[in-house]
């Protein structure tokens, strides 16, 4: 039974959410904080080349002045991960995907995360501290040193301790917000589908789940915020590419699929079309490549090609086609799965048309059929055209050719 909302509780909730834009001002100020960095920099820069030229440059001063600039540096480094991490984090998702400078830790930056790699920039600033120290160790006094160095080590304690307790935190946080993500209409209506599904595959083996040896190449344990993504993505089932039967298909292009493996694909806004007759492995491949962009850092939603017309639709009911189809840019893969299975109609085709027109060039889609592009005006009647062009242009197409692999158990199940 749907949770009934309170009005006032929902709208205090929104307000104070909102509040988080307070602190918008406050990142404002550490980018000014950084500019007067740059300005000390470029001042013991010239009192450095000064000296230089003067001949007064010992070589001591000269590794201090150089030490002084390096702190300088890595502060405003630390400033950088502060505004950008702590903006992501706690006020506005910054939409980098793709972006060819794209930090790495950025796709996956909480607050642990960002506290942990906070703490070892820490943990840099004062090593440079302690070593301008014993540079000028004559001039330092031994109590000074001391000191110096049992904070140092207090600082590595601390990393060591936070990057330690940030790991079970994550996992915590991660799979808790997986488990309360909102639902839509679409999605809790096809979660009893996912169910027997499920059921089903619990009770006797995937018909596209194959039994010959992993030939593609393996891939590293996912961390803790890759298998939240996992979980949050929607899979019917978690699928591998190293448990693919290569040996099943007929035909397909083993190269372009391992290539696909490596998830450069939703970094550079690449489309994959899988086709091929039922039962040939397309959904496994599909989902397979999904868990590899989650464990490269990418979010992913998957969903058959009905219960992604079902929540367009339900968005285009409620006024907020426009809203939905933005809301989805937070995921840079989505999978649609049996484009081809159900007939659509004129309404609905358009519905796909405007979610393949709002990704062109924008993020990544996914999209298995069991006929080919030229074909798809059987499904998409004369939206078709300009859909598949649009799909196509920046696009693998991986055919896959052969019998279904449920035919060939059920024939080999017969025979037996």
């Amino acid at each position: 039974m749907a949770k009934v909302q309170n009005p006032t509780t929902t709208t205090l909730g929104y307000a104070l959410f909102a509040t988080r834009w307070l602190q918008a001002p406050l990142y404002f100020g550490l980018v000014a904080a950084q500019g007067v960095y740059v300005y000390k920099f470029f001042k013991e820069l010239w009192t450095l080349i000064l000296m230089c030229v003067s001949g007064h440059a010992t070589e001591t001063y000269v590794m201090l002045a150089v030490l002084k600039l390096v702190d300088v540096v890595m502060i405003a480094n630390l400033l950088i991960m502060v505004i950008v991490g702590g903006y992501e984090t706690f006020v506005s998702r910054i939409g980098l995907q793709g972006h060819r400078d794209q930090p790495e830790w950025l796709s996956h930056v909480n607050s642990n995360v960002l506290k942990v790699k906070l703490a070892t920039a820490i943990v840099g600033i004062s090593s440079v501290h302690l070593l301008q120290m014993f540079v000028d160790v004559h001039h330092t006094s031994h109590h000074a040193l001391l000191w110096g160095t049992v904070i140092h080590m207090a600082f590595i304690a601390s990393a060591a301790i936070l990057a330690y307790m940030s790991g079970p935190m994550v996992a915590h946080t991660d799979r808790a917000h997986a488990d309360r993500s909102p639902a839509t209409p679409a999605t809790q209506a096809a979660r009893p589908q996912e169910h027997e599904r499920g059921e089903r595959q619990q009770e006797r083996p995937d018909p596209e789940t194959p039994a010959a040896a992993p030939a593609l190449p393996r891939q590293a344990d996912p961390d803790a915020d890759a298998e939240a993504r996992i979980r949050a993505a929607g899979f019917p089932a978690r699928k591998l590419l190293e448990d693919f039967d290569e040996q099943h298909p007929r035909a397909f292009d083993r190269e372009a699929v391992a290539r696909l493996g490596k998830a450069d694909f939703v970094t550079a806004r690449r489309n994959v079309v899988f086709v091929g007759p039922p039962g040939t492995g397309k959904t496994h491949l599909a989902v397979a490549l999904g868990v590899r962009a989650c464990q490269a850092g990418h979010r992913v939603l998957f969903a058959t090609a009905a219960e992604w017309a079902a929540r367009l639709a339900d968005a285009r009911a409620a006024g907020r086609l426009d809203a939905e189809l933005t809301a989805l840019d937070d995921h840079p893969l989505l999978i649609v799965d049996e484009v081809g299975y159900t007939p659509l109609d004129p309404a609905t085709a358009g519905l796909f048309f405007q979610l393949v027109a709002h990704r062109y060039e924008r993020a990544s889609l996914i999209v298995t059929s069991d006929r080919p592009l030229g074909r798809w005006d059987e499904v998409f009647g004369p939206s078709a055209p300009a859909l598949t062009d649009r799909l196509a242009h920046h696009a693998d197409v991986v055919r896959l050719d052969g019998d279904s692999y449920r035919t060939r158990r059920a024939t080999s199940a017969w025979a037996d």
